[in-house]
């Protein structure tokens, strides 16, 4: 009977365990707040640049607004809270599209709570 377990499955594939390796280590700088290492990352990511190509454009990206990245990964803020109140609104507009009129959509969202 074959092993199926997910380290079996890396180890089978240089690039994939590669890519997770690379994939974790940036999960824990997020999770840890260690903005500090992006660099470090970035410089990582870039020498494995012909078997990652779509984690290295990823890379690329990050480099493109540098700092804005590195304060997110290193600042306790987080604009999560205010993301899921324009969710739930986004949510209430697309319900009540064509159905009434401004004045009753003000009204749910106000109620909404």
């Amino acid at each position: 009977m074959a092993d199926h377990r997910p380290i079996d499955r890396l180890a089978r594939c240089p690039a994939l365990a590669t890519a997770a390796a690379h994939i974790r280590a940036f999960t824990e700088m997020m999770t840890s707040r260690t903005g500090h290492q992006l660099d470090d990352w970035i410089a990582a990511v870039a020498a494995d640049d012909d078997s990652l190509p779509h984690l290295t454009a990823f890379a690329k990206g990050l480099r493109c607004d540098h700092a804005a990245v590195t304060k997110g990964l290193t600042l306790p803020y987080s604009s999560g809270p205010i993301e899921g109140i324009f969710n739930k609104n986004k949510f209430l507009k697309r319900q009540m599209f064509g159905r009434a009129n401004l004045d009753l959509l003000r009204i749910r969202v106000l109620h909404s709570n």
